[in-house]
């Protein structure tokens, strides 16, 4: 059973100061683990991608991370390097801006240039729920599908909240079986991470993936 949880977690780093010997040590947990990838900064992509070569962990990296304000080009961009180096997941950050002004075609289209520029690669589409009413969680969700995108994603762990069961639940409810559903933020313990798979999701993304394996409980916020 706990192997079936690690298999569901992307074992995550991504804070500004990381360096490289714990990105090491973030690889070699993904390893022992069996976790699904870990998820660094683009900085760090082709360096995890040598340390996982020849195991089932995936490398994921983020684009337009955390604020998902740089334009759709420099996105794009930045996924065509990721996966040059060896990125086999794109997790990007919507334009946050342009949702809440209902510029629909701009945020869809934003999504559209990273799943375009990944060709086949898997996408998971970062909404930040802690800024969204529920109209716009929805919304977002809706466009992610228009836009070819493989998961929803509910948060960067980098805003004012996390993931909780609630957001998860109206993210599955519209995106229906066919899309993944990653919860991120703050899911610091099985109990929690239990709570977000009855809630839907597929993928957790944590930095307490060894706590979580270990029955223990995290201090970490991500």
């Amino acid at each position: 059973m706990t192997q079936n949880y690690a298999s569901m977690i992307d074992h995550t780093l991504l804070k500004a100061d990381a360096t490289r010997d714990q990105i090491e040590k973030l690889c070699e947990e993904a390893k022992k683990y069996e976790f699904a990838s870990v998820c660094v900064n683009p900085t760090w992509v082709s360096l995890s991608s040598q340390l996982l070569a020849n195991t089932n962990v995936k490398v994921c990296t983020v684009i337009g991370f955390p604020l998902g304000a740089t334009t759709s080009e420099v996105k794009a961009f930045e996924t065509k390097n990721a996966i040059a180096n060896g990125a086999q997941e794109i997790d990007m950050v919507i334009n946050i801006g342009a949702l809440k002004d209902k510029e629909f075609e701009v945020v869809r289209d934003d999504i559209k240039a990273v799943v375009d520029a990944a060709n086949g690669t898997l996408v998971k589409v970062i909404i930040e729920t802690c800024l969204l009413t529920d109209e716009e969680k929805v919304k977002a969700c809706e466009l992610s599908v228009e836009a070819g995108a493989d998961f929803v994603k509910t948060s960067t762990g980098f805003s004012t909240g996390g993931a909780t069961s609630e957001d998860v639940a109206l993210m599955r409810k519209t995106v229906g079986p066919e899309l993944g559903v990653k919860a991120s933020g703050g899911v610091r313990s099985l109990e929690d991470m239990q709570k977000m798979i009855e809630a839907g999701a597929t993928r957790i993304g944590a930095s307490s993936g060894v706590a979580i394996m270990n029955g223990l409980t995290s201090e970490s916020n991500y």
